[in-house]
């Protein structure tokens, strides 16, 4: 009985492993060597420049091509949404709108995005709450 205590005792007093450290996010060279992030990036370049036919064809190739990060589908969702409410292909913009809240359920559009007139009301009509 004396000997179970003192091995209680003795793996109480045990050094704790210490947890290995999280591994250091990927840098953007990392990140620009995957696929499906670069064409997000290429992505979200040609729609910040209008060129909407690029930036729609770059946004579908990088959810194919696997974004990793629910937030990146969601942003990817979200501005497919956007360029296709602007071309009034309505239908196709609530369900980009709904695949963006699925990759990322806390997905929602800032204030000002929410009250677009053109993709507001597909948007609030489909999520908000």
């Amino acid at each position: 009985m004396a000997c179970l205590a003192l091995a209680v005792l003795a793996t109480g007093c045990a050094p704790a492993v210490p947890a290995r450290p999280a591994p250091p996010p990927p840098t953007l060279a990392e990140l620009m060597q995957r696929p499906a992030e670069r064409a997000l990036v290429e992505g979200i370049r040609h729609y910040d420049e209008g060129q909407y036919t690029q930036a729609e064809t770059q946004l579908r190739r990088a959810l194919a091509a696997g974004l990793t990060d629910p937030r990146d589908r969601a942003s990817a969702h979200k501005l497919l949404a956007f360029i296709t409410c602007t071309s009034a292909r309505l239908d196709d913009c609530a369900a980009e709108f709904t695949a963006a809240r699925a990759a990322d359920p806390r997905f929602q559009l800032s204030r000002s995005e929410a009250g677009h007139p053109v993709w507001g009301p597909v948007y609030r009509r489909t999520l908000a709450p």
